[in-house]
């Protein structure tokens, strides 16, 4: 019987409706994080702390609307990852599990980030902080909307790792195609590279940019797969662990 203890969503689904459960999670958490970085893209201005107020407080709707999708986006982050879980543990429990931890912990990094964004809101929105000049408010809008990219560079390196086990887990598995591994495996150097450039040698960031096309492809090719084929349900029951203990 299956551990009881292990939080399994796809208890009750057949393997093909939990691979596309996957699928349409995973589509959803890409379009909501897309819109959550759209919503505060022209807001910082790197160097220009009173820029970068003007532009938070004239886009307040927008950037609001953009934490709660985020927040939306990581709840059904979490849910993708246990739908993941179950119906890849049949390959290797122990990768599956690995797969789940380094998936899960940019969670609460984005969270930290929401709430470094909800500062800079309640900085510029008049009346939630009193005490500082404007010249204060605006260096620490700049301050708090900085921690947030660089707290996305932290979680990038969570985004790329948990890329490996679970590519591993399709290259592994006789049911899904093993391109899609290959792909993710190379998103998941990117995104590895992408941080540790920003870290060590940013002024090599924007002629690492273009590499960034080849996540967003590989992602988006193993999302639609899941929502669209699913998997070789043949195979799936194959798998000598179908039934684990």
């Amino acid at each position: 019987m299956p551990n009881q203890t292990t939080p399994d969503l796809t208890r009750g689904l057949t393997p093909l409706r939990a691979a596309r459960l996957a699928g349409f999670l995973y589509l959803l958490v890409a379009v909501l994080a897309g819109f959550a970085q759209f919503s505060r893209i022209h807001t910082l201005v790197p160097g220009d702390a009173a820029a970068t107020s003007a532009n938070l407080l004239a886009s307040l709707p927008t950037f609001r609307l953009g934490l709660t999708v985020d927040l939306v986006g990581q709840v059904l982050h979490v849910f993708l990852i246990l739908v993941l879980f179950g119906l890849l543990r049949v390959v290797d429990k122990g990768l599956a599990a690995a797969m789940a931890v380094l998936a899960l912990t940019p969670v609460p990094i984005a969270l930290v980030n929401l709430l470094n964004q909800y500062a800079a809101i309640a900085l510029v929105d008049g009346g939630a902080l009193g005490g500082f000049t404007p010249d204060q408010v605006h260096a620490q809008v700049l301050f708090y909307l900085g921690l947030q990219t660089h707290g996305v560079l932290i979680a990038q390196v969570f985004w790329g790792l948990w890329l490996f086990p679970f590519g591993a887990l399709i290259f592994r598995s006789s049911f899904l195609p093993r391109a899609l591994a290959v792909a993710l495996v190379l998103a998941g150097v990117v995104y590895v590279a992408g941080s540790l450039v920003e870290f060590l040698f940013p002024s090599l960031t924007p002629a690492f940019t273009g590499a960034y096309l080849i996540p967003s492809l590989a992602e988006m090719a193993v999302c639609l797969w899941l929502l669209i084929r699913g998997l070789n349900r043949n195979r799936y029951d194959e798998t000598p662990l179908r039934r684990p203990t």
